[in-house]
C-alpha cells in the first residue's frame, strides 16, 4: 500500500474512530450517572419500551461504529474509486458516523442522572424526537466536510471510453451448435453491507422505534437476496438473477448490437451499485472490475460486473450474428 493509499485509510476511518472515541468518552465521564439499566428503546412518541445493560450498549456502539467504518476504510484503500467516486464514498462514511455517533451519544445524555427502579432500570427518561432531525442534519454537515477533505487524497481519473465495437471477439461455434455461459458474481463485502445494514437497523431500533427501523431492515434484507447474483448468456440475451426469483434483469438478445469486456467503477460511472440507471447506460453493479458491457440498439449500453466477462462478450457477439444469419 503506497502512501496515497494510506492517506485514503486514515481520511476514511476517521470519522468512524472520532465518533466512536466521542461516545466512549461520554459514557466514562457520566458513567456513575447512569442507571444500571439505560433506557435504550423508544417508541414514535419518544416513551421508553426497552432497556439493556451499559455492557450491552458498549458492545452495540463499538461493533456499529467499527465494523462499518472497517468496511469503508477497506473499500477506500483498496477499491478503484477513481476522482468524483472517491470523495462521494469519503462523504457518505463522514455521513454515517455522525448519524450513528449522535444518535447513540443522545441515548446516554438522555439517561443522566435517572432515577432507578427496583431492577436498576432508568425512570422517566424520553427521547425527543427533534433529535432524529438534528442527527440528519449532523449527517449532512459530515457529508460536506468530508467530500472536501477528500480533495486532499488525489485518485487517478477514469480513463475514457466510447462503447463496445461491433468487430469484437467472438466464440467459434459449429453449424447449428449452441452455447450457454454463467458466472456467480458476487463480491466480498455485498454480504458484510448486508449485515452491517441490518446491524443499523438494529442501532436504530435501539434508539428511535421500530417505525426508523423497517428501512434499513429491508434494505439490508434485499441486498442479502442479491449479493450472490448470477450471470447467464445464451441465445435469450443476457440475464441476471439473484438468490429469490425476483429482482431479476434481462436483456433481450434482439436488443443487442454488440458486446465487449472493460473495467468499470461502479460510483464513478453509473453513481452506486444494485441496478443503476444513467444517462445513456444501465446495469447491474455489483463491484469495481471487469464487466460486460452490451451496446443496445437505442444506443444505451447496458452492463453487469462479472468474472471471466470477456468469455460472455464473445460469445454475446458470436449469437448476435447467428441471430442476425438466421433473419
Amino acid at each position: 500500500m503506497n502512501l496515497k493509499s494510506v492517506g485514503r485509510v486514515v481520511l476514511t476511518a476517521l470519522p468512524f474512530v472520532l465518533a466512536l472515541a466521542v461516545d466512549l468518552l461520554l459514557f466514562a465521564t457520566r458513567r456513575d450517572r447512569l442507571p444500571a439499566q439505560l433506557a435504550s428503546h423508544f417508541v414514535g412518541n419518544g416513551r421508553v419500551d426497552d432497556y439493556a445493560g451499559q455492557t450491552s450498549y458498549l458492545v452495540v456502539t463499538t461493533l456499529v461504529l467499527l465494523g462499518t467504518g472497517l468496511l469503508w476504510t477497506l473499500m477506500a484503500g483498496f477499491g478503484k474509486f477513481p476522482g468524483r467516486a472517491h470523495r462521494v464514498l469519503v462523504g457518505f462514511g463522514y455521513a454515517f458516523a455522525a448519524f450513528i455517533g449522535y444518535l447513540l451519544g443522545v441515548v446516554l445524555l438522555v439517561n443522566v442522572d435517572a432515577v432507578e427502579d427496583a431492577q436498576g432500570r432508568g425512570q422517566g427518561v424520553h427521547f425527543p424526537m427533534w433529535h432524529m432531525a438534528a442527527a440528519f442534519g449532523a449527517g449532512v454537515v459530515a457529508f460536506g466536510l468530508g467530500y472536501l477533505l477528500a480533495a486532499l487524497t488525489p485518485v487517478p481519473e477514469p480513463a475514457g471510453y466510447d462503447g463496445p465495437e461491433a468487430g469484437g471477439e467472438r466464440v467459434v461455434l459449429g453449424e447449428g451448435e449452441v452455447a450457454g455461459w454463467a458466472r456467480g458474481a458476487g463480491s466480498w463485502w455485498l454480504p458484510l453491507t448486508a449485515l452491517l445494514v441490518v446491524g443499523s437497523g438494529i442501532a436504530v431500533l435501539f434508539t428511535a422505534g421500530w417505525p426508523f427501523a423497517v428501512l434499513p431492515f429491508a434494505l439490508g434484507l434485499l441486498i442479502a437476496s442479491f449479493a450472490r447474483p448470477y450471470v447467464i448468456v445464451d441465445r435469450r440475451g443476457i440475464t441476471v438473477s439473484g438468490l429469490l426469483p425476483w429482482p431479476r434483469v434481462r436483456v433481450p438478445l434482439d436488443r443487442i448490437e454488440a458486446a465487449a469486456s472493460r473495467d468499470i467503477s461502479p460510483l464513478t460511472e453509473y453513481g452506486g451499485w444494485g441496478y443503476r440507471i444513467r444517462p445513456g447506460r444501465s446495469g447491474v453493479m455489483i463491484r469495481s472490475g471487469e464487466a460486460i458491457v452490451a451496446r443496445l440498439s437505442n444506443g444505451r449500453d447496458f452492463a453487469v460486473t462479472v468474472d471471466d466477462s470477456a468469455t460472455g462478450a464473445a460469445l454475446l457477439n458470436t449469437l448476435i450474428d447467428q441471430r442476425r444469419t438466421d433473419h
